[in-house]
């Protein structure tokens, strides 16, 4: 019984649960920022050269 009061009351795992969503969250936000200056550098550099070249 003691063993099961200890287990419920150990916080750690949702501090470590807290901290994966945190760094989740913090990935997705670099992708999605990346992908959007990907795309706005690939419209301004190879948009005109395209345009150039047909």
């Amino acid at each position: 019984m003691r063993i099961i009061r200890h287990f419920l009351s150990d916080e750690r795992a949702a501090t470590a649960i807290e901290y994966a969503f945190i760094a989740g969250l913090i990935s997705v936000v670099i992708v999605v920022g990346a992908r959007a200056i990907g795309v706005a550098i690939s419209s301004k550099f190879y948009g005109p050269i395209a345009s150039n070249l047909t």
